[in-house]
């Protein structure tokens, strides 16, 4: 869900000792003049001289403001970073809301050339090798240090991806990372058939198994796992956190449960085995793809086949369908596309090295024990990802008007044009702008995370209404729209550069609760409330891959639209739930392509007016 492209290029120091700053404390009265200005096209005029008002008290020398500032700038002094564990907390491991579909993305990528288990399995073995060599490459310290517009990126997310997990807990989360100058797991966690699998993916010298081995390996898991009458049990994964974490108290307090559990949570990465699905008609094979990636199908189809608090899960269909699922508590979708780049050029063209003449053990099978309870728990829990797979509406599509090059030749930031046609697009569906969040990355910074870009502004609102005045020309269009972009990425380049307001403002709130103030008016204002229900969640992870992510919304009556701009044309995917009347992502994504026609009509692009438009599936 992020903003930025990134490369890699090579640097005399390696990843892991690479200086970056801390991330700034932004001034006090800046982020409440731009929060003030983000607020225009929002609310009402007697609404914006509330908020002006409140905001002047909140400044006030001597205020609260500026108590709660000083108390920031001493935790920033002394912490390495000083709003990336709040931030983790508070956006997701105090979130309560199910895992899939309301937090975990899923990458959809292209679907392979195989239809059976044969090459399902043969295609497992050359990812699974893929990914160990990546690994290898952060074990080693070789991993080359990523730059973004000339600035080097933390690469701390990467050594967290591997055999870490989310944790359940009765009122927040945890998050399982394995213990430093430990010597790290050996292991995978394969599963198939909703039966769950222990791999050693290294020989006993260390290196890693060869693409053959692997494969052996697969084979003799699918061999002990024909049985297809088995509980469910990942389903238990991707409940509401609560329920979730009184069923995960339940559920350890066997031993082999909880044996079995720890060497799922402890592995380095999952992969799954996914049985074919129902197919569909072409044009809505693309929706459901992105629907296998992001819960698995329900109960009755493959969301047994997942442990959706898992940071890395790799799902194969027999199908050929494939994609990655991962969770956001350790580490954001670019280090995610970085990894999926590597392994499908691994794929490609896979190391062959003679396998070792050593007999291989055969897999664990991880075996779990079911008391009534824990089959009460998993009724429940499918029950209800049943119900939230029926409420969620997804429609992806590839607009081939245009891609980034166009955009980029014209001397535009191709995601700033196309966050504008979302403006654009959401205007027309309903008939006003509402809050819209886009992630920028904060990795110019030790341990950053990410900041919002405030996709909706005046600039933004005054070129979607002129595209709806008869009496405004396409020169007048076209100078608004680029306005419009222009102040995108100057929001954008504050963001990045950690000058945001949403952190800045997030640590405010947090530093009075934490201190045991009460919380200030200007958190209970509802302008603050207005502009931070973001019915409008968006963002790109712009890989080499042709593929897209998917995630739902932030809100029930809400959308989630992520894009990955390639140079000749975007890939899409939209969600929202059925259970709001007002929502469609059908419509919503008809809209978005024929917003970005107009915006490619206005800039001189003679590939729109319809003519680049596929079907929303």
């Amino acid at each position: 869900m992020f903003s930025l492209f990134l490369f890699q290029v090579l640097h005399r120091r390696n990843a892991s000792s690479f200086p970056l700053p801390r991330q700034p404390l932004p001034p006090l009265a800046q982020t409440m003049a731009r929060y003030l200005r983000s607020l225009e096209p929002l609310v009402s005029l007697e609404e914006l001289e509330q908020t002006q008002q409140l905001v002047t008290e909140f400044e006030t020398p001597g205020g609260e403001g500026e108590r709660l500032q000083a108390r920031l700038e001493r935790r920033a002094a002394r912490m390495e970073n000083w709003i990336t564990d709040w931030w983790v907390q508070s956006a997701y491991l105090e979130s309560r809301l199910p895992l899939a579909v309301h937090s975990s993305p899923a990458v959809v990528l292209p679907k392979q050339d195989f239809n059976d288990w044969r090459g399902q399995l043969r295609f497992a073995a050359k990812l699974i090798a893929g990914v160990l060599d990546f690994k290898a490459k952060i074990d080693h310290q070789t991993l080359l240090v990523e730059y973004s517009r000339g600035y080097p990126l933390c690469m701390d997310q990467y050594a967290r991806l591997f055999a870490s997990c989310r944790l359940p807990g009765p009122k927040h989360d945890s998050v399982l990372l394995p213990p430093p100058g430990r010597r790290p797991p050996t292991y995978i966690t394969v599963v198939r058939n909703f039966q769950f699998f222990q791999l050693e993916v290294y020989n006993s010298d260390g290196t890693p198994l060869t693409v053959d081995q692997l494969h052996w390996q697969l084979q003799r898991i699918r061999a002990q796992s024909w049985k297809t009458d088995k509980e469910p049990l990942g389903v238990l994964t991707s409940d509401h956190r609560h329920t979730w974490g009184q069923a995960y108290t339940t559920l350890m307090r066997d031993k082999l449960n909880r044996e079995s559990a720890r060497a799922i949570q402890r592995s380095l990465f999952t992969v799954c085995l996914d049985a074919p699905v129902l197919k569909v008609s072409d044009a809505r094979a693309s929706s459901r793809l992105a629907a296998q990636m992001l819960h698995g199908g329900g109960s009755y189809s493959n969301s047994g086949n997942r442990w959706f608090d898992k940071t890395l899960q790799f799902i194969i269909g027999e199908d050929g369908s494939f994609g990655v699922l991962y969770e956001q508590a350790v580490a954001e979708g670019p280090p995610i596309a970085t990894i999926i780049d590597h392994v499908l050029d691994y794929c490609k063209d896979p190391v062959t090295v003679r396998a070792p003449l050593i007999p291989l053990q055969l897999p664990k099978k991880l075996y779990f024990c079911f008391t009534p309870e824990i089959k009460r728990d998993i009724e429940h829990a499918k029950q209800n990802l049943d119900i939230l797979i029926t409420d969620l509406d997804i429609s992806c599509f590839t607009y081939r008007g245009f891609g980034k090059e166009l955009l980029k030749r014209q001397q535009l930031s191709p995601d700033s044009v196309l966050q504008v046609a979302l403006q654009l697009a959401y205007y027309r569906a309903h008939g006003e702008l509402c809050a819209t969040t886009e992630s920028a990355s904060l990795r110019r910074f030790h341990r950053g995370r990410t900041e919002t870009i405030r996709s909706t502004t005046s600039a933004a609102l005054a070129f979607v209404q002129s595209m709806s005045d008869d009496n405004c020309q396409a020169p007048e269009r076209l100078s608004l729209l680029k306005q419009a972009v222009e102040v995108h990425s100057t929001l954008t380049e504050q963001a990045l550069d950690g000058q945001g307001i949403d952190r800045h403002m997030l640590g405010l709130k947090l530093e009075a609760i934490a201190d045991g103030f009460r919380v200030p008016e200007l958190f209970m204002d509802t302008s603050y409330a207005v502009a931070s229900y973001w019915k409008l969640s968006t963002g790109q992870v712009a890989a080499r891959t042709d593929c897209v992510m998917c995630y739902g919304p932030l809100v029930p009556d809400g959308y989630a639209v992520c894009y990955n701009p390639l140079p000749a044309h975007v890939n899409f995917a939209v969600t929202a739930f059925n259970c709001c009347q007002e929502t469609n992502a059908e419509h919503l994504a008809g809209n978005i392509q024929k917003a970005l026609d107009d915006v490619g009509a206005l800039l001189g692009n003679n590939g729109g007016e319809g003519g680049n438009r596929e079907k929303p599936s």
